[in-house]
């Protein structure tokens, strides 16, 4: 055994001399200069070299990526194959790393199970103590700097050729043979050719695990030294070299290190540091390609170091190594757990991995055959220059949210991982190829001064109107994407994640979300859960929303058929809206057989009608006519909660023009539909549910009238239900219900006033006090009469619901009530106050207002709530057969009055004699305006019975002259006729005679 031992380290002695002899023997030597002539000429540093020291050769194979003769380029490659084989054979290496070798016991392998030739084993257990060394904070054991230069050589020189990378090239021959026979050695073309078949059935254990994350062998050790190593030291790239010279130079000098130079290239040409040329870009994307950190974050020194205390807090339950554990930092991007440096160096590697689908390894391996199905792509080994970054991953995210109708979904598997992806990468713009490409000069014009998380996109999508088309196209269809799932927009969600739990679980656990998730979010924006990050979120997506009627997903699923027939060429949500809200209107008035909204569409266009009324942003033409009169009068009301819209019909006779126009058509809608009215629906929500359950939408106004005065009403739903009344009262428009009762009355005692009126300016309560006084004078048709008697009785409660008595009696109830009209509880004071002072109202218009109050308190009992609450007991004992209207409950009070056996309560009998005072004053002040107003003034007057007696006997006079005068003319008649008769007979004789 120590014969055969001692034989066998003989042998290899021998065959070591021999290949040391090769590199110092002046015959190569000389075949070399001969061989290589005119290279040597080029290379000043090689011609040089001294003779015979074997220098000349090792000159040669350090360029020889220079060499361009074909014998000569043959040559020194054989050479090189065999100097790479024997650490010892290298020029310099021996000398430079003798002691380090004995440090690290790195000596002669023995042959055995390995190939007597592998003893490149020496430089790869070298290696590895480079990265132990980088690896442990205090190293046991360090590699002196003359050592590792030497190493760094090395393996700047084996990276350009696979079979100068002994361990690699023993691994990995049979492979090479099978899938790169053809390709030719050099600038490492096999290495890529091999990394391009790593997902190869073929591919052999050995050389699939060294590409592969899976399983732990030999060879993956090695290659994972080898790809770190790339990753650590740009030098060890001739292209990074090449073709990246400068931007090192200008921006990333003296950081050798770590990976660190790499990561300064990464951050210039993720554009914040300045600008990269075109080579040094492709030539750092080339290098991704080849090391393939998204396999294994661990070959990015740079990014496992800044990132170690992250993935130990919030990946600590995903294993070491684990393609996975980039997708978890991304995860927590932006979050507590997330360290700065850790930011920097993940969103620099990120880069780099968007734009190449195949650097996501999982990505790839779900959705290969989605993508060679559906995007047209090759296998994994053939790469297409003709095609743009991301573009694959953009068709894959194209398909992923395709419906079942229109077909080439993706699997379930490939679906998750795009998803997975894309709401990692929509926090940085930079990370969309695409978006980044088209929009670098909108980024530049209109968001320079955005730079925090998020910012930029949603600044683009602020100016979508303004972008050019190419930008305008790729926003647009992201933002048309996140309607769809808003948890694309990770930064919301998180902002947004209690209010989720609370209120939106259920569609937030769904696989697909289909807008649910962000209508949720609408619904629950103004809970006392919702912080102000999650509402600023939620509210600026509906306002992106409302560009583009596509930006809304089930909008747009529910009615785009209906948008197409019937509202083409229209793209604005807003005017899509109130282009289809128009027509379902229009149907509903003429009664149409069918709608021509589908009932799906309708339904989607109220939840839409809805949402748009708590925002007025959500309104661009109300916003857009508004804007001053928010300045200059809601500056300091927030947007939200419908606050900016009360705030202007508050104030609306000081807006201007145009805004007052506006608001006077967004109340005439809302009147018609109180639904759309959000505050009334928000303050009114609990005493909708107890009084109005069953209310159709159109008719919830009223029903909340018919209730107000309930002891069980909030006094809050009590009071916007007084305010939506006085609005109301302002404007017989903004009151359908009688606008429909009084249909034909209008336009026949009230013409004059519609002649002067405009479509949009309020009538000031002229045309409700038009009808009011034709209801005193009884004309009124049956339906209207009912509408203005709930009108005048409520209006007799309180006067803000009078617009004309408020407007001309202003002074007289601040001068004369003013201690009625600061009630927290109107219940008729004021107007009786201004009753009681009549005598002492100088103003025209507001006597003529307080006197028409008493004109109409005759017609109607109930419209003149103090004396009728002082006479109720009567009226119930003495009226109660009388049913009420038409002054006839009036008229039996009187007559109780004026009978000697009623005795009527002290309260009833005191108020009625002040009414009576009151009349008597009014009818002096106002004459009767014609036969039925002067009928009902006598029948109200304390001397009704005396001038009753006096009109009587003014009859029978009349009636007996009228006889007198009768019997004079038949008298007179009749004298004429005898004398007529006498004459006649007289002339009789003589005509006889004639005969």
């Amino acid at each position: 055994m120590q014969g055969q031992s001692y034989q066998g380290d003989f042998a290899l002695i021998l065959l070591w001399n021999y290949k040391l002899n090769l590199t110092t023997d002046p015959k190569f030597e000389s075949v070399a200069r001969e061989v290589c002539k005119s290279t040597i000429a080029e290379i000043k540093e090689c011609a040089d070299e001294p003779v015979g020291k074997g220098f000349l050769v090792s000159c040669l194979v350090d360029h020889r990526g220079n060499i361009t003769e074909y014998q000569c380029h043959q040559y020194i490659t054989k050479m090189t194959a065999i100097i790479f084989s024997d650490y010892r054979l290298i020029c310099g290496f021996m000398d430079d790393c003798k002691a380090d070798i004995n440090l690290l016991k790195c000596g002669s392998i023995r042959p055995g199970e390995k190939d007597a030739h592998s003893q490149g084993e020496v430089v790869a257990c070298l290696e590895k103590g480079l990265v132990k060394e980088a690896e442990e904070t205090d190293p046991r054991i360090q590699v002196s700097d003359q050592c590792k230069k030497a190493i760094l050589r090395v393996a700047e020189l084996s990276s350009d050729d696979f079979h100068l990378d002994r361990h690699l090239y023993f691994a990995c021959r049979d492979d090479r043979e099978r899938f790169c026979e053809n390709t030719q050695a050099g600038e490492g073309r096999v290495y890529k050719c091999l990394f391009n078949h790593k997902f190869e059935e073929s591919m052999s254990e050995k050389v699939g695990i060294c590409f592969s994350r899976q399983v732990s062998s030999e060879c993956q050790g090695e290659m994972l030294d080898y790809r770190r190593m790339l990753m650590e030291d740009f030098s060890l790239s001739p292209e990074i070299i090449l073709s990246c010279r400068g931007e090192i130079e200008h921006h990333c000098s003296g950081l050798h290190r770590k990976g660190r130079t790499l990561h300064c290239l990464m951050k210039v040409v993720r554009g914040e540091k300045g600008n990269v040329g075109l080579n040094c870009q492709q030539a750092l994307q080339t290098l991704i390609q080849e090391t393939d950190p998204g396999a294994d974050y661990r070959i990015d020194r740079a990014l496992n170091e800044a990132c170690e205390s992250v993935i130990q807090t919030a990946c600590k339950h995903i294993r070491s190594g684990d393609p996975m554990i980039l997708s978890c930092l991304m995860e927590h991007l932006y979050t507590e757990k997330m360290v700065e440096d850790c930011e920097h160096r993940l969103l620099e590697l990120q880069y780099f991995i968007s734009r190449d689908w195949k650097l996501d390894t999982v990505l790839y391996r779900k959705c290969q055959g989605d993508a060679s199905r559906l995007c047209h792509t090759h296998g994994w080994n053939e790469t297409s220059e003709l095609m743009p970054p991301g573009a694959v991953f953009s068709c894959l995210y194209r398909h992923a949210y395709r419906t079942e109708e229109q077909g080439r979904r993706l699997s379930r598997e490939c679906r998750a991982e795009v998803q997975r992806i894309l709401h990692q990468r929509a926090m940085d713009v930079k990370l969309d190829p695409a978006l980044q490409d088209k929009c670098m000069i909108d980024l530049g014009k209109w968001c320079s001064e955005k730079t925090e998380t998020g910012q930029e996109l949603e600044c683009l999508q602020d100016h979508l109107d303004d972008l050019v088309s190419e930008c305008r196209d790729i926003v647009g269809n992201l933002t048309e994407l996140e309607s769809e799932d808003i948890q694309i927009e990770a930064l919301l969600m998180r902002a947004c994640e209690p209010i989720i739990q609370t209120f939106c679980h259920e569609v937030a656990d769904n696989q697909i979300d289909s807008g649910d998730l962000m209508e949720c979010l609408i619904q629950n924006k103004h809970q006392k859960e919702m912080n102000e990050k999650c509402a600023i979120g939620v509210t600026h997506f509906q306002l992106v929303q409302m560009k583009d009627f596509r930006f809304s997903y089930k909008f747009k699923m529910a009615c785009k058929e209906d948008v197409l027939k019937l509202c083409p060429n229209i793209k604005k949500k807003v005017d899509v809206v109130i282009c289809l809200s128009t027509t379902v209107r229009n149907d509903t008035l003429q009664d149409a057989k069918e709608h021509r909204v589908s009932l799906k569409c309708r339904k989607q266009l109220r939840v839409e009608e809805l949402e748009m009324t708590e925002d007025i942003r959500l309104e661009p033409e109300l916003y857009e006519a508004c804007k001053s009169d928010i300045k200059n009068y809601c500056q300091n009301v927030p947007y939200g909660n419908a606050q900016i819209i009360e705030c202007l019909k508050e104030i609306k006779k000081q807006l201007s023009t145009r805004c007052h126009q506006k608001v006077f058509k967004l109340q005439e809608t809302e009147m018609m539909d109180p639904e759309l009215d959000y505050t009334l629906m928000r303050v009114c929500k609990q005493m909708i549910k107890r009084f109005c359950p069953e209310a159709d939408s159109k008719n919830m106004l009223q029903c909340l009238k018919q209730n107000k005065n309930s002891e069980v009403m909030d006094p809050k739903c009590k009071q916007m239900i007084t305010k939506r009344q006085i609005t109301q009262n302002t404007d017989y428009r903004l009151n359908p219900v009688l606008r429909k009762a009084c249909k034909a009355d209008i336009p026949k005692f009230c013409q004059n006033i519609l002649n002067r009126a405009k479509d949009d300016t309020e009538l000031e309560g002229q045309v409700i006090s038009c009808l009011k006084l034709k209801y005193a004078d009884q004309r009124l048709s049956p339906d209207c009469e009912d509408q203005i008697r709930v009108i005048i009785q409520e209006s007799a409660l309180d006067y803000r619901l009078d617009p004309q008595l408020q407007m001309h009696c202003s002074e007289e109830i601040s001068s004369l009530c003013a201690e009625e009209a600061a009630a927290q509880e109107q219940t008729g004071q004021v107007e009786e106050c201004l009753k009681v002072n009549l005598l002492k109202i100088k103003t025209e218009m507001c006597k003529k207002e307080v006197l028409n109050m008493l004109k109409e308190s005759k017609a109607d009992i109930f419209v003149d709530p103090v004396l009728h609450t002082a006479c109720a007991l009567d009226i119930k004992h003495h009226c109660a057969a009388i049913p009420p209207g038409r002054g006839r409950q009036m008229s039996c009070l009187m007559e109780a009055l004026e009978d000697k056996r009623v005795r009527l309560q002290p309260e009833c009998k005191k108020r009625l004699n002040d009414r009576i005072e009151m009349w008597s004053y009014a009818a002096k002040v106002a004459p009767a305006e014609g036969f039925s107003d002067l009928a009902m003034q006598v029948m109200t007057s304390p001397s009704k019975n005396y001038i009753l007696s006096v009109i009587t006997v003014g009859i029978c006079v009349l009636f007996l002259i009228g006889l007198m005068c009768g019997r004079i003319t038949k008298r007179v008649t009749r004298e004429l006729k005898d004398r007529q008769v006498s004459i006649v007979l007289l002339e009789l004789p003589s005509l006889s005679k004639s005969d």
